[in-house]
């Protein structure tokens, strides 16, 4: 029997929806207005500053450079957070609960904080990577895991332990077991938390704000430094740019989360 949705519930909704969306609407619009300076709603509709963007190596250089900290960030990021989440999940031991939220408490505090306590822990522990590429990728990496933690614990609850033990009882070694049973059942967590991690990692503003060099600027930083001193669109326009590649990044996961679904079935 198919279930409706209570017509105030599905209004709501929508409302809800179009709320989240405005920021959005605002920052394309704006990014393609024919004016000089950033106003909403725009005078007109160009592609003037869209190009511009284009055609200027401090928003490429640091639309790049987002981009490759972001895909750093996302493989240590997977990588970590999944061997985190498989040791909570797996792991019986007092305390444990107090650590998932050690690990998960980057997320609940406030970016600000986490950005200026790295840049003091950095400064004063002698490291010499404050205000550096290697400082601002660990700060991205310990901002961006509890995200891919997250995920992966919500696979692995819903993951049938019965199965790993079964393919052990048969003989096969504690990491084929994972590799062959465990891992294919929570991939899409894994594959969510990936796509979660870059996303988090190439729209991080307040820990970039505190880590990043002059020479290394991540997008973010760089329309930051831009609006504090000219009022100009073609930061909005390097927002369409970041808009685009988060909605391609979102895209792309789902088309390999269903072709995976379709081989499955093939397979079956």
């Amino acid at each position: 029997m198919e279930r409706t949705i209570p017509l105030p519930i599905l209004i709501l909704a929508i409302l809800g929806f179009c709320y989240l969306l405005f920021p959005i609407v605002v920052v394309v619009l704006a990014g393609l207005t024919t004016g000089e300076f950033l106003t909403f709603p725009p005078k007109g509709l160009s592609l003037r500053w869209v190009i511009s963007f284009l055609q200027s190596e401090k928003y490429l250089s640091a639309f790049f450079f987002s981009f490759k900290l972001a895909l750093m960030t996302m493989i240590v990021s997977t990588i970590l957070g999944t061997a985190a989440a498989v040791f909570l999940a797996r792991s019986r031991f007092v305390g444990r609960t107090a650590l998932r939220a050690f690990f998960l408490s980057p997320v609940v505090l406030p970016g600000v904080v986490v950005g200026f306590a790295l840049y003091a822990f950095f400064i004063t522990s002698g490291l010499g990577i404050s205000r550096t590429i290697w400082g601002l990728w660990i700060g991205h990496i310990l901002y961006s895991t509890p995200y891919v933690i997250g995920t992966v614990g919500a696979s692995l609850a819903t993951f049938d332990v019965s199965l790993e033990e079964a393919a052990r009882s048969l003989g096969a070694s504690p990491m084929r077991a994972f590799r062959k049973i465990t891992f294919p059942n929570i991939a899409q967590g894994i594959q969510a938390g990936s796509i979660f991690a870059f996303i988090v990692s190439f729209g991080q503003f307040e820990v970039s704000l505190f880590l990043s060099a002059p020479n290394s600027e991540p997008l973010p930083i760089a329309m930051y430094n831009s609006l504090r001193y000219k009022f100009e669109p073609d930061a909005a326009a390097a927002g369409i740019f970041a808009i685009t590649l988060v909605i391609a990044s979102v895209l792309l996961t789902n088309r390999l989360v269903n072709i995976r679904r379709l081989l499955d079935r093939q397979n079956d």
